[in-house]
């Protein structure tokens, strides 16, 4: 048996998919068992977190499409988990807010993600963590379309 690794081994999207992957599915089950999808799920925890977005920029943060995120939001709009309103500063975007009731839908379900993640890099020394988070962030602020 060759002991040359395949080349997909070392390749960096495939390790970033693989990881996220195998990490972000062993929370997917208590996320379904709170009655949300996996995007809504991503969609009302960044709202959350972040506050009023731009459709594109909630798209880009929650890695879905735009016209399949423009349908989920009139479904979370529907049932009062999201506002959509035109942007003061520039009337040719729309942002996206979640309400209190959209808030209040995911607020336990961070707290449990806050606890999985924490289960996940507790093997790993602190500097490791910050290490690994500050090469992400600076690789998506590279990849990043211009605003």
């Amino acid at each position: 048996m060759s002991t040359t690794k395949a080349f997909v081994d070392n390749y960096l999207p495939a390790l970033l998919g693989q990881a996220w992957y195998l990490v972000s599915t062993e929370f997917h089950g208590v996320v379904e068992q709170h009655g949300l999808s996996i995007l809504e799920w991503r969609v009302l925890s960044t709202l959350a977190g972040h506050g009023p977005m731009t459709i594109s920029s909630l798209a880009q943060m929650t890695v879905s499409k735009q016209p399949t995120l423009t349908r989920l939001l009139l479904r979370l709009e529907a049932q009062g988990h999201v506002e959509r309103a035109t942007s003061e500063n520039d009337r040719r975007y729309t942002l996206v807010r979640a309400t209190r009731n959209g808030r209040r839908l995911v607020a336990g379900l961070m707290a449990q993600a806050e606890e999985h993640e924490r289960t996940i890099l507790a093997p790993f020394s602190a500097d490791k963590v910050e290490a690994l988070k500050a090469i992400l962030h600076e690789l998506i602020e590279r990849h990043s379309p211009p605003v």
